[in-house]
């Protein structure tokens, strides 16, 4: 039976919290589309995957934690709003995902200035 989009994405969500992003890479379709704002699109999950394991590097090399704060989602679509500590101080953001055959096939991260908190 296939997982809806708030199973998918609540399970990406734990997946990341274990703080090795590239244990959500299964989670991708094959030609799925990845738009982060800060390194942009990745199309694919191979190309997805490689980012993944960037975002590895990178997060970790600022101290950084990614923290769900709220999701929501019907069979196809979810939001997440998320926060993000590092060393360079406190974000909010959310993720749209689009979930066909219980794999992300869209996820797009819009995000506020960075803050103080």
């Amino acid at each position: 039976m296939a997982e809806d989009a708030y199973q998918v994405i609540e399970k990406f969500w734990e997946n990341q919290d274990s703080g090795d992003y590239t244990t959500t890479e299964h989670l991708f379709a094959e030609d799925a589309l990845f738009v982060d704002p800060v390194y942009g699109t990745f199309q694919g999950r191979k190309d997805i995957g490689a980012f993944l394991l960037k975002m590895n590097h990178a997060v970790k090399s600022i101290n950084g934690v990614f923290r769900l704060e709220k999701l929501s989602a019907n069979e196809t679509t979810a939001w997440a709003q998320w926060s993000f500590t590092s060393d360079h101080g406190y974000r909010e953001g959310v993720g749209v995902y689009e979930v066909k055959n219980s794999q992300i096939t869209y996820y797009r991260d819009y995000m506020n200035e960075s803050s103080d908190k």
